[in-house]
């Protein structure tokens, strides 16, 4: 969440961060009103807290000097003041549960160098790559057999099998078989050896963290309360399932205090994530477009703020690696602030070209949400200083990238591997963990 000292020190700023996302002003001067109200109150409440302690000891001291009917009398005054007390501090807590509810529905604010816009129309591509362009090769063009969206493609080489998927869960969750659900462990397993800290001084060590968690490790990264229609609740539990590893990952040392020694942290995980896609009904239901479970290898790390903006560069490049492994023609947007996630204070994304449905399809986005989601986390570090001593501990920035999210992945490389007579060409990489070959043959 943002920094309430903000909201009192520099309101100003604050609107105008927030502006840029479309965010009424308003919503800031309510923030603010709710601060203002709360400490009254909280002031209010430790006055007479005060008041009631000053007067037990008065009534200990009458009764000592044996002036019963003083003791009686001050005994009265400090119930009465104790009743009000009390008064106080159920509307203390009421402001704070509502400033808090406040400040959670209010999105991070966007980095300066975020470019502006309103929606996803005005994000700005950075660059786009493609196989053979180092050599001066232009942009591919597709053929014709290439132009065979994937769930034909899979249904016809028994790779994918959506009607079953559906008749066991619903539509929107996919059933791979055969090659089709290899292919998705080559992916996973492919991908985590590039992220593995032991054969890489700069790398990422591996997390299994729990599928499910609790509201509070939802509500670190923000997916809640603002998404809470979009989550797989487990309400006899009390549990959430995860949408993505980010929000485990974020959570591992909350409330825990770093050396600063030991940051960046870098972590990766292999994760199921569901999502409801509330708002996505009867859009992009086509085989793998838009699914309620997939899996995806999560990047994260907490870092300084002065270690941050190399390690957004590190988590992009790490993603960029991985797609050019694959062979896929891909392109990078610069999100604008009218498209950034909410915890979010600056995105990139990747999107690759799928031949077969004719589209870009995103399959990363690597965010920086810089103390928004530390703040709700409350994972601080403390800073080394000179002469060995450490400072006042400080929160840390949070940083996550995907790497990557496999369903469209896999839609992408079926598409753009298809050959004429019907098989599939894969990456040579991803041979290794498809039984030494890099081919589907056709039916």
């Amino acid at each position: 969440m943002i920094d309430i000292r903000l909201v009192r020190d520099d309101p100003a700023s604050v609107k105008a961060g927030l502006v840029r996302r479309g965010v009424d002003p308003a919503e800031v001067d309510r923030v603010a009103e709710l601060d203002v109200a709360h400490r009254d109150r909280l002031a209010h409440q430790e006055s007479l807290r005060a008041k009631v302690k000053a007067l037990s000891r008065e009534v200990g001291s009458a009764r000592k000097a044996g002036d019963q009917a003083t003791a009686d009398d001050l005994a009265a005054q400090s119930r009465r003041l104790g009743e009000e007390e009390r008064a106080a501090a159920e509307e203390e807590e009421r402001l704070a549960g509502e400033l808090r509810h406040a400040l959670l529905h209010l999105p991070n604010l966007p980095a300066d160098d975020a470019p502006d816009g309103a929606g996803a129309d005005d994000n700005v591509v950075l660059r786009d790559w493609w196989p053979g362009q180092e050599q001066g090769h232009p942009a591919p063009v597709p053929a014709d057999h290439q132009r065979v969206p994937h769930w034909d493609i899979g249904e016809a080489l028994g790779l994918l099998d959506m009607a079953r998927g559906a008749r066991l869960a619903g539509s929107m969750f996919p059933l791979y078989r055969g090659l089709g659900a290899r292919l998705l462990r080559a992916l996973t397993s492919f991908a985590l050896d590039q992220h593995d800290a032991p054969t890489d001084p700069a790398g990422y060590e591996e997390i299994r963290p729990p599928t499910l968690v609790l509201t509070e490790t939802m509500t670190s990264t923000g997916h809640l309360p603002k998404f809470a229609d979009e989550a797989y609740h487990v309400e006899r539990d009390d549990l959430w399932a995860i949408p993505t590893a980010e929000v485990p990952l974020t959570s591992m040392h909350r409330g825990e205090i770093l050396d600063e020694a030991t940051l960046p942290a870098r972590f990766t995980a292999v994760t199921p994530c569901f999502r409801r896609e509330a708002g996505a009904a009867g859009r992009d239901t086509r085989g793998l477009l838009r699914v309620h479970e997939f899996e995806k290898v999560e990047l994260f790390a907490y870092a300084t703020p002065d270690q941050a903006a190399d390690v957004h560069a590190d988590i992009l490049r790490r993603a960029e690696g991985l797609l050019r492994a694959f062979g896929l023609h891909y392109r990078v947007l610069d999100l604008c602030t009218g498209d950034l996630g909410a915890s979010s204070a600056r995105t990139f994304d990747l999107e690759v070209y799928a031949p077969g449905c004719d589209r870009w399809l995103e399959v990363s986005s690597v965010s920086w949400f810089r103390d928004y989601q530390a703040r709700r986390a409350n994972v601080r570090y403390r800073p080394a200083l000179e002469g060995g001593k450490v400072g006042s501990p400080v929160l840390v920035h949070t940083l996550n990238g995907s790497a990557l999210a496999w369903p469209r992945i896999w839609a992408a490389l079926v598409e753009t591997g298809r050959q004429p007579d019907g098989s599939v060409q894969l990456p040579e990489c991803l041979a290794p963990w498809l039984g030494g070959t890099a081919r589907i043959p056709a039916e």
